[in-house]
């Protein structure tokens, strides 16, 4: 990690009069801050001034906790955070490529929009609310509810892909995009223990490699065809660039694929 640290007055960013810009370095288009005891809204009010700067890339060091980083950030910037960023990581991103050294609280990438964020640890709850858009790649586990609602229109199609295995209620009312779980840190003949997997699903699909040992009732088991093989080895692919990992492991077979009976599962209890 880089020290030399220092304040620099003579970026130009719309910050409160009583407020002075965190400890940092800048040079050409790339800038190193020090979040080390700074507060959330400053820190995210200087990531969001830093562009119009001329800054292309931002490392952001000794992160504990802040919440809203990258939200409102639009795209051609690139965040790499060292440490455990807070609640709403990339909510609301629209473009920018979010690279975490560490784990990440709830609700990361919550309604996404576009962008990417990679996550080089574990994510907690609800990582992926209504995401609608782009992509989100973590290497171990996530949380309760991951993908809850995510959506698709057209031909804006969001994905999740996660290395280890997830908490209950994966892809909960999940209405588009696609879910991948590689179950890397599962034992030979080991089930993923999330329950009410797809509970009230009515789109996109959920692949899972492995057995998952309990799902929702509006969801069923379907044949994995050509264009899921495809599309699976490509994310497959995507996700091994992103973590560093060797080919040597076949990670394209023995897929579920998990998908909804119905779009419209809740239609006798809301609909007249």
């Amino acid at each position: 990690m880089r020290t030399d640290f220092c304040n620099n007055e003579s970026l130009h960013l719309s910050l409160e009069s009583t407020e002075s810009l965190p400890p940092m370095t800048v040079k050409d288009d790339l800038a190193i801050i020090d979040a080390e005891g700074i507060h959330y809204k400053r820190l995210n009010a200087v990531l969001k001034g830093l562009k119009g700067n001329g800054v292309r890339k931002v490392e952001v060091h000794n992160v504990c906790g802040q919440r809203y980083i990258g939200t409102g950030v639009d795209d051609g910037l690139e965040i790499e955070i060292y440490g455990t960023p807070g609640n709403d990581l990339g909510a609301f991103l629209d473009g920018p490529r979010i690279n975490v050294y560490g784990n990440v609280q709830d609700a990361c990438g919550n309604t996404m929009n576009n962008g990417l964020i990679v996550v080089h640890g574990h994510t907690g709850d609800v990582a992926g609310y209504s995401l609608r858009g782009g992509k989100i790649f973590t290497r171990d586990d996530v949380g309760y509810r991951a993908g809850i609602n995510m959506k698709e229109y057209r031909d804006t199609r969001p994905f999740m892909v996660i290395g280890g295995s997830a908490g209950d209620f994966l892809g909960e009312y999940m209405a588009g995009g696609v879910i991948l779980v590689l179950g890397l840190n599962l034992r030979e003949g080991e089930h993923h223990r999330a329950r009410f997997v797809g509970t009230g699903m009515h789109g996109g699909v959920i692949y899972v490699r492995g057995k998952m040992s309990h799902l929702g009732e509006e969801v069923e088991v379907a044949d994995v065809n050509e264009k899921d093989v495809r599309l699976i080895q490509d994310l497959v692919s995507e996700f091994r660039q992103h973590f560093g990992l060797s080919s040597s492991e076949d990670m394209t077979k023995d897929f579920t694929k998990i998908v909804p009976v119905s779009h419209r599962p809740y239609g006798r209890l809301y609909a007249f």
